[in-house]
């Protein structure tokens, strides 16, 4: 392959990056269903009067709120990993060169992070079951299906507080390292503005804030996430405009 067939590679690599993670920030966003709930279905969506949390309250969200049980259980969630995914990829072509061992450990991370979340979220395996629930003809049969949510919902369940070796939050952990590695990488190279390495410096920074918030404050685990969304707009609206420039270059 001629070196400007791999040059035109990687900028086509930029610009899908790009194009992923302005997706994942306009229509994908993380904590998309607690938004949901902010906002009361921001006034479109029906929203049911308590959140659940045992396998039966699911169920009939899930019937009567298909959308909405869906995103508390995070599929816009399961997309956005995917999209940033893409988005860390495009991170690695632009700054492999300047530290590639740990560049190398970044993509890695990021890529297991997002592996780690699709296969512990558990939204259209408890969809599924909810809909076997309903079209049960027996109590036997209702019982059997309520226990296997009841499984499912141990893995994984966004209105409890899952302990700190959930899958779901081995995966937050591991994309925030990825994170912080790929902007400590981009304030040294000099490929991206200081500004957009700044911006995924206090990201990353703040959202691993998190766990040490839920060993020893649980009550004010919320304040990491909250308090790192806008820099994280920011970090993924700004380098979204440089890998597409880079793309275009």
């Amino acid at each position: 392959m001629s070196e400007k067939a791999s040059q035109d590679q990687w900028k086509l690599l930029y610009r899908i990056g790009a194009v992923a993670i302005l997706i994942a920030v306009l229509f994908f966003r993380r904590y998309y269903g607690a938004e949901l709930s902010a906002f009361n279905g921001f006034g479109i969506y029906a929203m049911p009067e308590t959140e659940p949390v045992a396998a039966q309250e699911w169920f009939d969200v899930l019937q009567n709120y298909s959308y909405v049980g869906l995103s508390w259980l995070g599929i816009q969630d399961m997309v956005n990993y995917l999209l940033v995914g893409v988005f860390f990829l495009a991170l690695y072509a632009a700054l492999k060169e300047y530290a590639p061992s740990l560049m190398l450990v970044a993509i890695s991370f990021g890529l297991l992070s997002v592996g780690i979340y699709l296969v512990n979220n558990q939204a259209f395996a408890l969809w599924g079951l909810s809909q076997k629930y309903a079209e049960a003809t027996t109590e036997a049969q209702r019982n059997i299906y309520l226990a296997a949510g009841e499984s499912l919902l141990a893995i994984h369940n966004p209105a409890g507080l899952p302990n700190l070796g959930s899958g779901s939050h081995i995966s937050l952990f591991l994309v925030f390292i990825a994170g912080l590695l790929f902007s400590i990488v981009a304030l040294r190279s000099g490929v991206f503005p200081k500004s957009i390495a700044i911006f995924g410096l206090l990201t990353n920074i703040i959202g691993l804030c998190f766990f040490p918030l839920l060993v020893f404050a649980p009550k004010w685990h919320w304040i990491a996430p909250t308090t790192s969304a806008p820099f994280r707009m920011l970090w993924y609206l700004t380098s979204a405009w440089q890998l597409w420039k880079m793309g275009k270059e």
